[in-house]
């Protein structure tokens, strides 16, 4: 009988070219866990924390920290070493109260970046559809796989819904409230989170629309006074005149 399902496992040539690990010494990596993330656009909290914020030599000391609680993502404990973590996801070592958010960037794709607490408890999200469930009430899909339910009191008339897809809701985390909501709109300031232009921030000087989401091109003017191009598929709001996070 054929085997169902996918591999458990991951080779090293195989991971993402972000990862940094050598396919030289070590012949398997650790596969993220099926999550709020993609392969292709996660880092596996293991890898996080032995290779890039160098909180453990091994992966065998990485599995003890975990399973002693010290180590959350988005304000909760996380235990399992294989658990995704992608773009704007805050890591925090419990011991030393120290915080960490995962931000887009040019070179690494994804770096870690530490940031005070009064900011690890607000997190970014994109918008990436609206849907109804029972009694009229609105659902927000959510960039990192969440979702948040926004009652209506009135199902046929949901004025009080203001979001929009693909703007940006500021979530208090771990409580999953949305405390302030940025559009997507011209004027904005954003970020890009993939494509060859990956971590490239400033404000939003224009947006053309195209049939699809995909094909409508959004233009971004950098602090600097350069321009650069991308997807709408790959943009997420950030501040209206400046970030509200700390991005460097």
């Amino acid at each position: 009988m054929a085997r169902m399902g996918g591999s458990k496992h991951l080779r090293s040539y195989s991971a993402p070219d972000f990862w940094p690990i050598s396919t030289k010494e070590r012949f398997w990596a650790i596969k993220p866990s099926p999550g709020p993330h993609s392969l292709s656009s996660s880092i596996p909290l293991g890898i996080v924390l032995r290779d890039y914020l160098k909180y453990a030599r091994t992966k065998r000391e990485v599995i003890r920290a975990l399973s002693m609680g010290l180590v959350k993502v988005d304000g909760k404990v996380r235990k399992d070493y294989k658990y995704p973590v992608g773009a704007m996801d805050v890591i925090e070592i419990v011991p030393s109260s120290l915080f960490f958010r995962a931000v887009p960037n040019m070179d690494k794709f994804i770096s870690f970046v530490e940031i005070p607490k009064e900011e690890a408890s607000i997190k970014p999200l994109r918008i990436e559809n609206k849907t109804t469930v029972n009694h009229g009430h609105i659902q927000l899909n959510l960039f990192d796989g969440s979702n948040i339910l926004i009652k209506v009191s009135d199902p046929k008339n949901p004025t009080e819904v203001p979001y929009r897809t693909l703007s940006t809701v500021i979530v208090k985390i771990p409580e999953r409230e949305i405390i302030d909501y940025i559009p997507l709109e011209e004027g904005v300031y954003a970020i890009i989170f993939g494509g060859k232009n990956t971590g490239i921030m400033g404000k939003v000087k224009e947006i053309r629309k195209g049939m699809k989401r995909y094909r409508s091109l959004v233009v971004i003017e950098t602090d600097d006074g350069s321009i650069a191009q991308t997807s709408l598929d790959y943009v997420l709001a950030i501040g209206r005149e400046k970030p509200i996070i700390k991005l460097m």
